[in-house]
């Protein structure tokens, strides 16, 4: 029961903190084969989102990446802070661009982003890609650990320059 009430709070807080009037707006997802819940941002649909992160009390928290699946092939990638299954600030990575800064509305880079919220969005972004790799590594599979880790150096070099 403790448990319940826990996760209810945890809930409770994403919601608040998502701001008044939002808690409908959101759509919660469920990672296919983990059940870690969040929210996607807007970009990622389409297809199964899948999570890679801490989930802890059900939900996606910490630094992360939430990617898109098209058929077999990987799609478009979140990477950034979450805070109680909510997207919190990052990068989307659409394959040719990114959307950048605070989650709102529903997707990340709604609204004014001033230069101090670029470089907290990609550096969320990049501790986010060197997470994942870690988790890859991990779990011994070298090439996606390489593959995050180069994914982590080209979001840090957005950042400079």
């Amino acid at each position: 029961m403790a448990a319940r009430h826990r996760w209810a709070g945890v809930l409770l807080a994403a919601l608040l903190a998502a701001g008044p009037g939002r808690a409908q707006e959101m759509a919660w997802s469920r990672d296919p084969a983990t059940s870690c819940r969040f929210v996607a941002p807007r970009s990622l649909e389409g297809g199964p989102v899948f999570s890679t992160g801490a989930c802890p009390a059900g939900l996606a928290e910490g630094h992360g990446m939430l990617r898109r699946r098209d058929s077999a092939r990987p799609g478009v990638a979140f990477y950034g802070a979450m805070q109680g299954g909510v997207p919190r600030i990052g990068v989307v990575d659409l394959d040719g661009g990114y959307r950048v800064g605070a989650f709102r509305e529903g997707e990340i880079g709604e609204g004014e982003l001033d230069w101090p919220q670029r470089l907290e969005a990609f550096d969320a972004a990049v501790r986010a890609a060197r997470a994942v790799s870690a988790a890859y590594r991990a779990q011994g599979n070298t090439a996606s650990a390489r593959h995050y880790e180069g994914v982590a150096r080209q979001l840090a070099m957005q950042n400079d320059g």
